[in-house]
């Protein structure tokens, strides 16, 4: 019998807590909090963003550096191999 008085006691703890915590998340002071919050949130995303594109960007200056040394490469290889059949 005590242990349904204190599972009664549990349930209306919680529903009072969470009716207080409900008010609590939407005050102004606290809407106040989470437009800050998300404000921090977006400027971080923001900067991530710029620095995914210079990442991009860099690579993409890598890869067609690369790119040009190897057809660099391959047409000496070439000229060299011309040269030798000649001689």
């Amino acid at each position: 019998m005590m242990k349904h008085y204190v599972r009664l006691a549990c349930f209306v703890g919680g529903a009072l807590f969470g009716s207080a915590g409900v008010k609590l998340l939407t005050s102004k002071d606290a809407k106040k909090a989470y437009t800050h919050i998300t404000a921090a949130g977006l400027r971080m995303k923001d900067s991530v963003m710029e620095t995914v594109t210079s990442v991009q960007e860099n690579a993409a200056d890598i890869l067609a550096s690369a790119r040009d040394i190897n057809e660099t490469r391959a047409a000496k290889e070439a000229d060299a191999q011309v040269e030798g059949q000649e001689a």
